[in-house]
């Protein structure tokens, strides 16, 4: 160990004086500048999800989960949709409170529908993107009504189509003679550190990515309705804002349709970078590279449809 902290601190000193002179480019520094915000903006609603999801594994009985549910999948879905009204959290948040509602017995369609909607129409991304759109509250009811129409349409399909192989259902429960404390503080540090790797992976690519998509490129598209909504979706892909901050930079894209802003907040806080190496993380890649485009499909259609009806 002696040794191992002399060597540590060796190369420390020698990068000091060796790479320090390289590491002033400003796209560098840009780079480091997104995948620091996207892990320090993400952060605190993982820690708030992770706490959820151990609390639902240690304290909830599964029995409350049966009764407050509708027992047919098809009715539980839009019921569990409308729930992630009520958590104030980021899309980082719903992945681990979904997988302790698929560990404590909800449907996995009804627990997918509420992991995304969760993060798109709670009342804290409401708010924000109100305020983002003073003159606009077309916008808000548009968001509410799109992203609550992808949940539940993501949720049914996923019903009718889903396979158990893709998405093995999570089993979290307490040892024997373990303390629901225990259990909870246990439930807690595993998919706190099992999150974390994968979010710092997901913020990796989008601060890359942020980097090398140049700005010009986005003012040249805006001008074709069609391309620029898709250029928007994808781009919230790519950015991977947290979904309480989205809507500022939304309205930041003066040159853009309202359609192609509402494809940015739909698309955004249902499919991005970081929010795919979770789903992958925690349920695996099988799940999604199947459930990632598949919402992706979807957020784009109905913002079309409803940015055409509402806005």
């Amino acid at each position: 160990m002696p040794w191992a902290f002399i060597v540590l601190v060796a190369l420390l000193v020698a990068g000091r004086f060796l790479l320090a002179p390289h590491l002033t480019h400003p796209a560098l520094q840009t780079w480091a500048t997104v995948f620091v915000a996207v892990c320090v903006q993400a952060l605190p609603f993982l820690v708030l999800g992770v706490a959820l999801s151990a609390a639902i594994t240690a304290f909830v009985p599964a029995s409350f989960w049966t009764r407050a549910l509708p027992r047919r999948t098809y009715a539980a879905v839009p019921v569990a949709g409308m729930a992630g009204a009520v958590l104030p959290g980021c899309e980082c948040a719903s992945v681990p409170v979904a997988s302790g509602l698929m560990a404590r017995g909800v449907a996995p369609p009804a627990a997918l529908a509420f992991l995304l909607a969760s993060p798109a129409i709670n009342p804290v991304v409401l708010v924000a993107t109100a305020v983002a759109f003073p003159d606009d509250p077309a916008m808000v009811v548009a968001r509410f009504a799109a992203s609550l129409a992808v949940a539940v349409l993501a949720g049914w399909i996923w019903a009718r189509f889903g396979r158990t192989a893709w998405l093995p259902t999570p089993r979290r429960t307490a040892g024997t003679g373990q303390s629901k404390a225990g259990a909870f503080v246990d439930a807690m540090r595993h998919d706190l550190l099992h999150a974390g790797g994968f979010l710092v992976v997901g913020a990796l690519a989008a601060a890359t990515l942020n980097v090398l998509i140049p700005r010009d490129w986005l003012t040249t598209v805006a001008g074709v309705p069609v391309v620029s909504v898709l250029v928007l979706a994808f781009l919230a892909v790519l950015l991977s804002i947290c979904s309480e901050a989205d809507a500022f930079v939304a309205a930041s894209f003066t040159a853009f349709s309202p359609t192609a802003k509402l494809a940015f907040l739909v698309v955004g806080p249902m499919v991005d970078l970081k929010l795919i190496a979770l789903q992958a993380g925690t349920f695996g890649r099988a799940f999604a590279w199947r459930f990632a485009p598949l919402t992706l499909v979807l957020a784009i259609g109905v913002s079309f449809v409803a940015g055409w009806a509402l806005l």
